[in-house]
């Protein structure tokens, strides 16, 4: 039989492009063998290499080449050979000695110098992927921006290097209405290290609400003991008022922003890297940054959804902000106007003492009612608890508009949300889809919120009558009604894509807005309503709510000095309750021992797998579970997806986490169906 004949054997069977490209492979393999000389000092440097897999989350050894000696630096980038290809990595340390008895390959080559993964930020790193049972690569896609090389060529700026002095005591101000807040500020100032999780005061001062204050007052003190601070908050807009309230008292800060291009994020990232700047805001990424001589770690509003990560391993930057505080040994601060029960954990525990408002600066700060709520507000208006707007509500816009701007959250966008039937309360449905109708103006059709098909001539399929009524209304349709209510006031909308920075701070105005979009006015709102909250405490969710407390509050906080709040709901509900009273840590405390009772968490720890049926069933077959674990599911998570909640006693959290861990590291190494690992998840 002939054979047919190699490539190697008649190179002129081979296109010339090809040639070269074998000739060029066999020189790289002939330089790849060639001996060469080791660095006399360390010639071993330990490489955590991107690979993208579980199984191979761990450090490699290489060769340091003489000629590399000086650049492979711990924390500096390079290029190594791994399974046949060039990958990129990070220097984690380097060695005198190899712990591998064979041959060890060289580095590639340095990309850059620049440490730029510093030995604090990889423990952080280590750790969260062990809390959350995932990777370091992927954590580290979060913690180390991509290299932009014409910025790291630029002339680095000048180190800033924080200098103690004396504690002005006007610093302190801002912590006077917090009972124990001088103290822990002060304690800041001294170079101290506290850890609290404290309720801030509603209301605004100077132009600025109460809380920006505090923070900034919280930083300031902590310069003025030669260190840096580092502050989270959940959005940008957030971000520029912490930073335009850092401008008077910190000489220099910058602010991170995850919308800002590659060149930019790598230039700030290098600021703070280099010590051109000590004191960092930012949203939930700024939880990586490499800050020199921390002193402060300040988390603000940790129940705000946008504190998780999307990505996996979906850590939350509570927990990201709880273990840095850890290993750098400074201060933690949880702040918000709410509580979270996962934050009253770190009290319950003693990781964290509890700080709150004085009730006098409560009592003088604003008041809150609810309508309806006694029996003489029935007497002037009987259908105080029935009706969306009553009386209460338009007595107290007409009163307040003389002294300032209105705010009136409402909880759905749009115009109206849902429709029933006028007669019989049948819920509007789509006659090709069966979906839910919704109005998006006054003038629009019904149209289907699934399809999008109109509705011109919609009949009730139980009653056959035409008539629509809007059970629910967004912000859009509540702004028409206020407008004729009120002719002689403007009447303004923030919510969707269209959300205010700032209210006018003119009389006369009315602001409706939906939770999370409330523009806060320049010198407070002069009442606050909070319609429909009825609505934000029906939604089927584990955290609903501590969220609808803490929307509320944030609202309620908008308020200037001495501002009331009207709330329209069930005056005997617990969580309206807790919001007339301003008890945020007596609510979080007791959802703690509802949840503890329940077994929930933060009282338990729980995991979710998500995934094919198959892959889900091969990954519970492969997973060691520790002992006492409650296995719930699979059950349907949409399509052709099933979950399975797994749940352990709080105290074995870290027996689970190792062997979801373990289960990362056996799927990757076999290459089976993809399975959504996620460890506490925000909902259930």
């Amino acid at each position: 039989m002939s054979r047919t004949p190699d490539a190697e054997e008649q190179p002129e069977l081979v296109p010339g492009l090809v040639r070269a490209q074998v000739k060029a492979a066999k020189t790289r393999a002939a330089k790849a063998s060639a001996p060469v000389a080791a660095s006399s000092v360390e010639p071993v440097a330990r490489v955590l290499v991107d690979t993208g897999l579980a199984h191979l989350d761990r450090t490699f050894d290489y060769l340091v080449p003489a000629s590399m000696a000086d650049d492979a630096v711990s924390g500096a980038r390079v290029k190594v050979r791994f399974a046949g290809k060039d990958v990129d990595g990070f220097v984690v340390e380097r060695a005198a000695a190899s712990e591998h008895d064979g041959r060890l390959q060289s580095l590639r080559r340095v990309v850059s110098p620049v440490p730029v993964l510093q030995p604090q930020v990889l423990e952080l790193v280590t750790r969260v992927a062990a809390r959350y049972a995932g990777s370091r690569g992927d954590l580290l896609r979060l913690a180390v921006p991509p290299r932009h090389a014409t910025v790291e060529q630029e002339p680095p700026g000048e180190s800033t290097v924080p200098t103690s002095g004396p504690l002005d005591p006007r610093l302190t101000e801002p912590w006077g209405s917090v009972l124990g807040g001088v103290d822990l500020v002060s304690s800041l100032a001294q170079g101290g290290a506290p850890r609290a999780v404290w309720s801030a005061t509603p209301g605004t001062d100077r132009g600025r609400p109460t809380w920006v204050l505090q923070v900034a007052s919280a930083v300031a003190c902590t310069v003025a003991s030669g260190r840096g601070a580092l502050v989270i908050v959940p959005d940008a807009r957030d971000a520029q008022q912490v930073s335009d309230a850092l401008a008077p008292v910190v000489a220099r800060h910058l602010v991170l922003q995850a919308d800002a291009g590659p060149a930019q994020r790598y230039r700030d990232f290098l600021a703070v890297l280099r010590g051109a700047v000590t004191v960092v805001v930012g949203t939930r990424a700024a939880a990586y940054a490499p800050v020199r001589d921390l002193g402060l770690v300040l988390l603000w509003d940790d129940g705000d959804d946008s504190h998780e990560e999307p990505r996996a391993p979906y850590p939350h930057v509570r927990e990201v902000a709880r273990t840095r505080a850890e290993i750098e040994g400074c201060a933690l601060l949880i702040g918000g106007l709410g509580r979270t029960p996962d934050a009253q954990l770190l009290v319950r525990t003693g990781f964290a003492r509890s700080l709150s408002p004085a009730r006098e600066s409560l009592r003088a700060a604003l008041s809150v009612t609810v309508a309806g709520a006694t029996e003489h507000d029935l007497e002037r208006d009987p259908f105080a608890r029935t009706t969306r707007m009553p009386q209460q509500v338009h007595h107290l816009v007409r009163g307040a508009l003389e002294d300032g701007p209105v705010l009136v959250q409402t909880p759905r966008r749009g115009y109206a949300a849902a429709l029933a039937c006028e007669r019989c309360r049948t819920p509007a449905r789509c006659r090709t889809c069966s979906g839910p109708l919704a109005l998006a103006s006054p003038t629009a059709p019904p149209t289907c919120r699934w399809c999008g098909r109109s509705e011109q001539a919609w009949a009730c399929g139980a009653c056959g009558h035409r008539g629509l009524r809007a059970p629910v209304v967004g912000e859009v349709r509540t702004a028409e009604e206020l407008g004729r209510a009120f002719p002689g006031a403007r009447v303004i909308t923030s919510g969707g894509d269209r959300i205010l920075d700032r209210a006018p701070s003119a009389a006369r105005t009315i602001v409706v807005s939906t939770p999370g979009a409330e523009p806060p006015a320049p010198e407070g709102y002069a009442a606050v309503v909070l319609l429909d909250t009825w609505l934000m405490l029906a939604r089927p969710d584990l955290r609903v709510r501590e969220e609808a407390l803490r929307r509320w509050t944030t609202a309620a906080a908008l308020t200037r000095s001495g501002g009331r709040v009207l709330a329209v709901g069930d005056a005997a509900d617990p969580t309206l309750q807790a919001l007339v009273r301003w008890d945020p840590v007596g609510h979080a405390e007791r959802e703690l021992a509802d949840r503890a009772s329940a077994h929930m968490p933060p009282s338990c720890r729980v995991a979710t797998l998500s995934g094919s049926l198959g892959a889900v069933d091969d990954a519970m077959t492969l997973l060691s579970l520790p002992p006492g674990t409650e296995v719930l599911g699979p059950v349907e998570h949409g399509d052709d997806v099933v979950r399975t909640v797994l749940r352990v006693p709080w105290a074995a959290g870290a027996a689970l986490t190792d062997a979801l861990s373990e289960l990362q590291r056996i799927r990757s190494a076999r290459r089976l169906d993809p399975v959504r690992v996620q460890v506490d998840p925000v909902t259930l």
